[in-house]
């Protein structure tokens, strides 16, 4: 992956570490499209209540992995490798995630 927006690469461990949780995976699929997204909005999406999708997205956020603007947040277009299929490229890692259905995504 090319780095144009000089996003951080964090190292194998650590963004395994922090996309290990399934609510943030979760989030991370509710994102992978680019759209800017409301907590409310995320958490409707992937059937968990705001407070803790915020605390997700906080840890998400501290590593890189999202963006805010505006309460609005996003995983930054430079890690998305293919938003229909709900593939994000964090460097050393291809991510493939669930379709809403939880079926592999190829």
């Amino acid at each position: 992956m090319t780095n144009p927006q000089n996003l951080p690469q964090l190292p194998f461990e650590q963004l395994v570490e922090t996309i290990g949780a399934p609510v943030r995976c979760a989030i991370l699929g509710a994102l992978s499209d680019g759209e800017f997204r409301m907590v409310n909005e995320i958490a409707q999406m992937i059937g968990q209540k705001p407070g803790l999708v915020s605390k997700h997205l906080a840890v998400l956020r501290g590593a890189g992995l999202v963006v805010v603007k505006r309460r609005l947040y996003q995983v930054p277009a430079a890690y998305i490798a293919d938003a229909g299929k709900r593939h994000l490229d964090f460097g050393h890692c291809l991510l493939r995630l669930p379709d809403a259905n939880g079926q592999p995504t190829l």
